[in-house]
């Protein structure tokens, strides 16, 4: 058989973190897309600055400083074991605390460029018919920003199945809890076993290739009277 029990289980870990850090991203990704293309605040540089940093920080240094920040001696550590929650390193809450770090430039920035991109003048109008700025938000911004939501979501979903240093970092190597797909290849070649690491390296190969042509496909300007 050319998958083990061991690569399934991966494979389900895999996706139950890309799911739900999808979910977490867009919930908490929106607020902060909808700020930085609204506001003109000194901060929008610095706070666009923190968002995009995991697009230039290597993996493994942000897997470090997660580690060490939600570790036992660092603050958010400290935090969670006065709750009495213990700590998030080498567990799944661990992986989708780092996943939600490590891919929210991806989220974020599609949605920001699409609220940008609705520009001022739907939402005047939407003021002008007494709408509240609420209202204004739901019924005018999220619907001509759905493009881009769903740009945001792919992106974030097809990014965190794609992560190996920050997960091994955070997480390490723990099968059934925090051994993901990438980490799961890693074993394989690790242990010489190529054959394996060809069918999961093969799948998250294609994987890649059908999500960045059906962005390509959705991009793609149409043609007149279509």
């Amino acid at each position: 058989m050319p998958l083990t029990s061991a690569d399934f289980t991966a494979i389900g870990l895999t996706l139950q973190l890309a799911a739900l850090t999808t979910v977490l991203l867009l919930l908490f990704g929106t607020p902060i897309a909808w700020w930085l293309a609204r506001t003109r605040s000194w901060l929008k540089g610095p706070i666009g600055a923190v968002v995009a940093l995991p697009l230039v920080l290597p993996p493994t240094v942000i897997g470090f400083y997660l580690l060490v920040t939600l570790g036992p001696h660092g603050p958010i550590g400290q935090l969670t074991q006065s709750l009495g929650l213990g700590t998030l390193p080498f567990s799944f809450a661990g992986l989708v605390v780092g996943s939600v770090f490590y891919s929210l430039p991806f989220v974020v920035q599609p949605i920001q460029n699409a609220f940008a991109a609705i520009g001022e003048r739907p939402l005047e109008v939407a003021a002008t018919l007494r709408a509240s700025p609420w209202d204004s938000f739901f019924t005018v911004a999220l619907p001509l920003a759905r493009p881009g939501f769903i740009t945001a979501a792919v992106l974030g979903f097809a990014h965190t199945i794609g992560e190996f240093g920050v997960v091994l970092m955070i997480g390490g190597n723990i099968p059934g809890k925090t051994s993901v797909v990438s980490v799961q290849i890693f074993n394989h070649v690790e242990a010489l076993e190529y054959s394996q690491a060809h069918w999961l390296a093969g799948g998250m190969l294609l994987f890649s290739f059908l999500i960045l042509l059906t962005l390509h496909l959705r991009s793609r300007p149409q043609p007149l009277g279509a």
